[in-house]
């Protein structure tokens, strides 16, 4: 089963509609809610009028923030200081110059200052939604405008507007990583030093399923119910309880089908909060959906770092030290350091750099909270140091190609520690570029350059090596227990967000325990039976989970030899395995089968062997840790400019991914080309615009560039395997593999395209216009 491209079991039941959203999601007696959100980027709240809107048609309740405070809950902690990269029991940030990292817990609706445009003040709740948006409308706020900062490097400058009273210079935090000394003294030696400043663009999500949430409350059994799509359900139940107050076994948090998470449905967001807090005061269900114009200044953002690179090299081409400095867009909330994090651990990818130097600057700006989002920095490290290669080349004199061979780690040399502290174990990287170069033609680009010309096109091309860092919450469990209908059951703590678990899973388990996938079900999404999981992010579900997958068979298939000899009367070395369960060895012939079925009937009937009390054959496994593994590859992307108008046509596209063993390389292949069409959206079109006052200007998918079926181009995608031994499986992850290059090789071909015209560094994203911009200047001072 391993290995085989299976369809996705679940595809049928989603496409047909079938599937089941938290919006399909309805309860006796339901209200709903709609919320008064912020029109200002950063204002004083000094008065809010809540008279006209309770009397309207439907009302049953118009809720303030200062109204869940004296209910006696707490804001949110969004714990955005993250678990380390190496080391799971310690913290990512452990030092700074402030003296502190700092956290604030988020009241999930806003209490004395609003902080950025879209932020919750009020929540209505209605019997309809259309009461329920019309009464929104009728409350009156009364405001003092403040002034606002929307980007990090101005948010951490002397003199900008503060978001808190205890925050001075909007810093977060401020750390200094690796050998400052070794650094310095490399710069002094240095035959070239490249330093660019590379601002990779704040990203809007855009999920199938937009945010959605229904919470009730039972009085006579003081139960709380949350249903809300998400990327798993224990971390958002664990800090439910903590705001709200609860014992743990009081809520149930269920996340049913969910239409894509991608980093920013991990944290808890503060309107399932107010709905179950809601539903609590006003005796009944209360549900809550978002349009896609709320979505864009409310749900968490991605991106939005700052990278300031500078990048010494001897006269040969070879790195003798790289000194970056990351400037981090929290935005208004401390939600997560994650992709600062990211970003720094491998900031050096595949290269040999002897010395490193990384700061980091968090800052909080006036702008919509900001999260993980696919790829959570690494696809920012590799834009930074792929682009610094290349103007290293031309500045040298030596071939784009041939300064990466200069500087690739040999595949001899591992595993070694990266300077960053990454334990690389396995990865072909001279092997993966090479391979990509032959995919991608390179050397029949200029043939094909000429050919554009003639034509009055700009053609470019571009190559990006990387690498990637799964890590992830530590902590994940799977259950196993076989029924005496012969079906399996599994429990997993993480659940799908569209990856097809309901697949891939039942390939593992199919494969070591010889069941059909026919016979098993998978079980996620629900705190009533799932009690540990980690979610479903970074690379992470079949690395944990299927590594679970595969000591719970063992565990099962053991348990169930000692089941099969009980039952046969028999020592259990004379058991052979059979596709359904067990057989009898006899001395000449075979006795009847123990099935599966005739094992759980008889555990259900006579307990365990070993635990007579105990009436299921199930078995537990857990882990909490570091799973290293380190996807890698390289990837090409070709491309025309149109002179007269900055459009952009993709031409080809051709990647090399080393994502370990596949265990469904159709699935796989699927993920690199939903991350391709992410990265590719960034790199040319999607415009997070917003002014200096912190107001969107791009607040819809009408304004927002969103990457059509037409933009990407012939993909020509090969899957590869440096065998890893992190884990039984040699899983390295596929999830991120395709975006995590996408901006790098784009921007390259970009700059080669536009060679002639500008040296200048592209603007992220390199829209029509922004290219034209580029071209007309070089036209002007030519004819100057």
């Amino acid at each position: 089963m391993i290995g085989q491209p299976l369809p996705r079991r679940e595809d049928g039941r989603l496409i047909t509609g079938r599937g089941q959203y938290t919006d399909d999601m309805d309860l006796p007696g339901q209200t709903w809610a709609a919320f008064v959100r912020s029109p200002h980027a950063h204002a004083r709240i000094v008065a809010i009028e809540t008279a006209a809107a309770s009397g309207m048609p439907g009302v049953i309740a118009v809720l303030t923030g200062r109204d869940y405070a004296d209910d006696g809950h707490r804001g949110i902690d969004h714990i955005p200081n993250p678990v380390d990269a190496v080391d799971a029991r310690a913290k990512a940030f452990t030092r700074s110059s402030t003296g502190r990292i700092y956290e604030r817990r988020q009241w999930p609706l806003a209490i004395d200052k609003v902080r950025h445009v879209g932020e919750a003040l009020v929540m209505v709740v209605a019997e309809t939604v259309h009461q329920a948006r019309d009464a929104a409308e009728a409350v009156a706020i009364d405001y003092e405008v403040l002034p606002a900062v929307v980007r990090a490097d101005d948010a951490l400058a002397e003199g900008a507007p503060q978001l808190y009273d205890d925050l001075p210079r909007n810093l977060c935090f401020e750390t200094e990583l690796g050998d400052r000394a070794a650094v310095d003294a490399a710069f002094a030696g240095a035959a070239c030093v490249v330093r660019r400043e590379f601002r990779n663009s704040r990203i809007v999500n855009c999920q199938m399923e937009p945010r959605s949430a229904l919470g009730h409350y039972d009085a006579a059994q003081d139960r709380w119910l949350l249903v809300a799509g998400s990327q798993g359900v224990n971390r958002q139940h664990m800090m439910l309880t903590d705001a709200l107050g609860m014992a743990p076994e009081r809520l149930r948090v269920v996340s049913p089908d969910v239409g894509g998470g991608f980093g920013p449905r991990y944290a808890l967001n503060m309107e399932p909060v107010a709905v179950l807090w809601g539903a609590r005061r006003v005796g009944r269900p209360v549900k809550w959906t978002s349009d896609r114009s709320e979505a864009f200044v409310s749900d968490y953002q991605g991106r939005d770092l700052l990278i300031r690179a500078a990048v010494a090299f001897d006269a040969q081409g070879r790195i003798l030290a790289l000194d970056n400095h990351l400037a981090g867009n929290v935005g208004a909330h401390a939600v997560s350091y994650v992709p600062m994090s990211n970003s720094s651990r491998v900031t050096t990818s595949v290269y040999d750099v002897p010395a490193v130097a990384v700061k980091i600057s968090a800052a909080m700006s006036n702008t919509v909270p900001t999260g993980p989002y696919r790829g959570a920095g690494r696809p920012e490290a590799m834009h930074a140091i792929e682009r610094v290669l290349d103007v290293a080349a031309r500045e040298l004199g030596i071939d784009r190609i041939e300064i990466r061979r200069r500087n690739l780690i040999p595949r001899h040399t591992l595993p070694r520690l990266s300077p960053m502290g990454l334990p690389y174990d396995a990865g072909d990287f001279q092997a993966n570029m090479d391979r990509v170069l032959q995919l991608a033609d390179w050397a029949g680009f200029a043939r094909r350059r000429e050919a554009s010309a003639a034509r009055g096109k700009l053609r470019g091309i571009g190559l990006a090596n990387y690498i990637e860092s799964p890590v992830g919450a530590p902590r994940e469990r799977i259950e196993l227990e076989m029924r005496p209908d012969g079906q399996l059951d599994i429990v997993s703590g993480t659940q799908s967000t569209g990856q097809g678990h309901e697949t891939s899973f039942l390939q593992v388990l199919a494969e070591h325990l010889g069941l059909p996938p026919e016979r098993m079900h998978l079980r996620t999404g629900d705190t009533e039976f799932v009690k540990v999981g980690g979610g479903t992010h970074s690379d992470r579900s079949m690395r944990l989970a299927g590594t679970l997958l595969v000591e719970a068979s063992a565990r099962l298939l053991e348990r169930s030899r000692l089941v099969a000899a009980d039952l046969a009367k028999a020592d259990p070395q004379r058991l052979q395995r059979h596709g359904d369960g067990f057989v009898l060895k006899r001395k000449w012939w075979f006795d009847r089968v123990l099935s599966w079925a005739d094992l759980a009937r008889h555990v259900a009937q006579h307990g365990l062997p070993d635990d007579r009390a105990c009436k299921r054959l199930a078995v537990v496994a857990e882990f909490f840790g570091r799973m290293p593994a380190y996807p890698t590859g390289a990837a090409v992307c070709e491309l025309e400019v149109d002179v007269d108008t900055g459009e952009v046509e993709l031409l080809r596209y051709a990647a090399v991914d080393d994502v370990g063993r596949a265990i469904n390389p159709l699935i796989l292949e699927g993920q690199i080309h939903g991350g391709l069409a992410q990265g590719l959206g960034q790199a040319l079109g999607e415009h997070y615009a917003i002014d200096g006052k912190g107001q969107v200007l791009a607040g819809s998918f009408m304004d927002y560039r969103l990457p059509r079926a037409g933009l990407l181009p012939p993909l020509t995608i090969e899957l590869t395997n440096d065998p890893t031994h992190g884990n039984p499986l040699g899983v390295k992850g596929g999830g991120e593999s395709g975006i995590t290059p996408a901006t790098a090789t784009t921007f390259n071909a970009l700059a080669d395209a536009l060679s002639a015209h500008t040296r200048e560094e592209i603007p992220m994203p390199a829209t029509a216009l922004a290219l034209w911009e580029l071209i007309r200047k070089s036209q002007e001072l030519r004819h100057a």
